[in-house]
């Protein structure tokens, strides 16, 4: 069963609204996917931590990593768990904060015109198989709801951030994702 979007939100994704996100530049179409990876602490995986960063809610007491990072106010749309729970921060009509200092295009401020989905992964490590395939599904979903979003314009963070960005990195199987698409 393929998910739906209602009022912006995926049907088939955990809810955990993030304060992170404002409204769009009026009059901007969604045209841009864009993918990331996320683990924290760096290389590990499970846990509630991405949830609490997210929403602004993070102990810096838990790990070291933590005290580094909480001043950040981020989030992305989507995050995709190692195990494929597809987890929902942020409603698709509204900006989420993902992308960061981005152009796609020669049009920068990426963020106005994109949705970010994380993977819960690392560059250093392999993505799991349901990962791509929740990717897929949701990718279609999100295809067929945003016509100004084509499968020519979906891409990574190191293609719209170079400079600062690798995610999601070289362990990411671009083929593989695109031939599930």
């Amino acid at each position: 069963m393929e998910p739906e979007i209602k009022k912006g939100w995926l049907s088939t994704a955990r809810q955990v609204a993030s304060p992170n996100c404002d409204d769009r530049p009026e009059k901007t179409d969604i045209s841009l996917l864009v993918i990331h990876c996320i683990s924290l602490p760096p290389d590990e995986f499970g846990g509630p931590w991405i949830d609490a960063f997210f929403s602004n809610t993070l102990d810096p007491d838990q790990h070291p990593y933590f005290g580094e990072i909480r001043q950040l106010k981020v989030s992305s749309h989507l995050l995709i768990r190692r195990d494929g729970e597809c987890v929902q921060y942020v409603p698709f009509h509204k900006r989420a904060w993902h992308a960061g200092d981005s152009h796609y295009e020669d049009i920068s401020n990426c963020n106005d015109y994109s949705i970010g989905i994380e993977l819960e992964g690392s560059e250093n490590l392999p993505y799991e198989e349901i990962q791509y395939k929740i990717l897929a599904d949701v990718t279609r979903t999100i295809l067929g709801n945003y016509p100004a979003m084509t499968t020519d314009r979906i891409t990574g963070h190191c293609d719209i951030a170079p400079e600062r960005k690798i995610d999601p990195g070289p362990f990411f199987d671009w083929k593989k994702y695109r031939a599930l698409i």
